[in-house]
């Protein structure tokens, strides 16, 4: 009789995980660095062939010479987005991104007169130009939108030469040294210590933002000394330029204007009350009065953990359910190498998808840490990814977006799979997503004008600031947002100091807050069923990248962006969802305190 085997411990499933195929950009560093080479010879025959002669060309001519200009640019694209992403997966490589930003600059260098000359062409000229140009035409009128605040060549060439010891620098300083950080007795990452700040656990939540302030505060010369080199380069550059403001250029690449940016934000400013109504009800169901580190503790669950792949399939599932199209790019993605998804030693922190060059693909980086935020986090990215896939057709010089439009897609995938929960929950679960949501809106609208406010702020004062007036400042515009609602501790004042958009791109937050309000609007209108095509507009407006004006691309839909009732319309889809928890909740046999707006 054969010997009953022992009884083996249960397999442990093995999670998933991506890393980039850079092969679609280069096979290796040297054939990088070979392509580079040729590019810059290439780039110095352009410069030969067009440099001094736009006026004479015909309107058939410059329109091969905007051609062979953009190949040339997307050719120098693909060189940085290589070593950006060479670098992101190790911020030890720092050294290769340095070399090939600086063979970069010297050959765009070659080719900046391009733009300045055409913008200097007589106005009948450029109007030939631009009616032959057809799918370039609104790029070159947006040119023409930047002529009043560019310089003479040789200073855009010094710049540009410059420009890699410059703020620049300090950005990749501030990336290599936040991602070197080893935080705590358990020497985390930044993404490690911070996710757990949704611990079921207050001693967790409270240990991981002191563990996080001391190593913030450690580094708060250095941090400080960044921020205030950034706010130099703003006010060098807004002076040089001859800017009406410090955040003109932001609006100016965004394609939107002042008037506009001052409406979303005095919107949402007027109503903190929101958040706060919020978070006292959040307050009353712990049982605790609330501080900072408690902001996303989970609600009516104990364990918010999901696994990698767990969180792909309700992802991929959720695209799928929208747009089969979607679906397909998602899948792509994943086969071939498109998704970086798990933390790992000196790997830069945060997610993002990189547009990377129409003849390659997005690259997407994440950094999984197994909570159900995560999986939100993956539909934001890959919604970044599918609008940038989606326009590659309309070539180098189109397919990024403005920041304004840039995080539509990003925030709809977020309500697709927000709205996909809700119909697969119980009640309990549903209250822990509503409030999971209405916790990733207020990050995503109000937190985001609260770090515009804070730019505002730090950027009017004059001088260098010291660590306490940023500080004093962070605290000033955040207690704005809570009121009484949540207590801001001590050592939450320096929490400013690894916010990377203040770092990298100035004033870029409140494209956030813009995105979020618009992706309300959008997916109000995708649930009332009142536009049956809205699929079909939705991808062609993802699809047209950045080759139109937000404004025209919205009014596809029927919006006005520029009308200032507008963003009240978004506004008010967060005061139903808001409302709709209050509801749930008693319902449920919560008992809570009724919303007040005012007062």
């Amino acid at each position: 009789m054969a010997k009953s085997a022992k009884p083996q411990p249960p397999r442990k499933i093995q999670e998933t995980q991506h890393n980039w195929d850079l092969n679609a950009l280069f096979a290796s560093i040297k054939q990088a660095h070979d392509y580079l080479a040729a590019t810059h010879k290439q780039a110095k025959a352009f410069q030969k062939r067009y440099q001094n002669t736009l006026a004479t060309l015909s309107a058939k001519d410059f329109y091969s010479a905007l051609l062979a200009y953009e190949e040339l640019i997307e050719r120098i694209s693909k060189v940085m987005t290589y070593a950006f992403l060479v670098f992101a997966e190790d911020t030890k490589k720092g050294d290769i991104y340095a070399q090939y930003e600086l063979k970069s600059n010297e050959a765009h260098s070659l080719l900046v007169f391009f733009e300045l000359e055409f913008c200097e062409l007589e106005s009948t000229i450029q109007q030939d130009f631009i009616k032959q140009a057809k799918s370039h035409s609104f790029y070159l009128q947006s040119l023409l939108q930047h002529k009043p605040y560019q310089l003479s060549l040789s200073a855009e060439q010094a710049l540009i030469a410059t420009s890699s010891v410059g703020v620049s620098a300090f950005s990749r300083l501030f990336d290599e040294h936040l991602s070197a950080l080893k935080i705590g007795k358990h020497k985390q990452s930044e993404e490690e210590v911070l996710a757990e700040l949704h611990n079921p656990k207050r001693t967790k939540r409270k240990s991981a933002q002191k563990a996080f302030t001391k190593s913030l505060k450690d580094s708060s010369h250095l941090l400080g000394y960044i921020l205030n080199m950034v706010r130099k380069d703003v006010a060098i550059t807004t002076k040089l330029r001859n800017y009406p403001s410090k955040e003109a250029p932001r609006h100016l690449s965004n394609h939107i204007s002042q008037e506009s940016v001052d409406s979303m934000i005095e919107t949402t400013n007027s109503n903190f009350a929101i958040v706060q109504n919020y978070y006292r009800i959040k307050a009353d169901l712990m049982g605790v009065k609330l501080k900072d580190y408690d902001r996303y503790a989970p609600l009516f669950s104990r364990a918010t953990s999901m696994g990698y792949d767990e969180a792909l399939r309700l992802v991929t599932q959720t695209y799928k359910e929208f747009s089969k199209e979607f679906g397909a790019i998602i899948e792509k993605a994943l086969a071939e190498g498109w998704v970086s998804s798990h933390p790992m030693p000196n790997k830069r922190g945060g997610a993002f998808s990189h547009g990377s060059v129409p003849s390659a693909h997005p690259y997407v980086l994440l950094n999984w840490t197994g909570n159900r935020r995560d999986a939100f986090t993956i539909a934001h990215e890959f919604g970044h990814m599918i609008h940038q896939e989606l326009s590659k057709k309309v070539g180098t010089l189109s397919h990024d977006t403005p920041l304004t439009t840039a995080e539509t897609a990003s925030v709809f995938g977020e309500m697709l799979l927000f709205d996909h929960l809700k119909s697969t929950l119980s009640k309990k679960e549903l209250l822990g997503i509503y409030a999971g949501k209405l916790e990733d809106i207020f990050s995503t609208l109000f937190r985001q004008v609260v770090m515009t406010n804070f730019e505002r702020a730090i950027h009017n004062e004059e001088g260098e600031l010291q660590v306490a007036d940023f500080d004093r400042i962070w605290q000033e515009e955040n207690a704005k947002m809570f009121g009484k609602s949540v207590e801001l501790t001590k050592n939450y004042a320096r929490w400013w100091s690894y916010i990377p958009h203040f770092i990298h791109s100035p004033f870029y937050c409140y494209a956030y807050s813009y995105g979020q309000l618009l992706v309300l609007a959008l997916f109000g209108l995708y649930k009332s069923g009142q536009c049956p095509d809205f699929v079909e507009r939705y991808t062609a407006f993802l699809g047209a990248g950045g080759s139109k004006s937000p404004s025209a691309l919205i009014k596809s839909f029927g919006f006005d962006i520029q009308s200032e009732t507008f963003w009240e319309i978004g506004m008010q889809e967060v005061r139903s969802m808001l409302e709709e928890f209050h509801a749930l909740l008693c319902s449920s046999g919560y008992k809570v305190r009724k919303l007040k707006y005012k007062g």
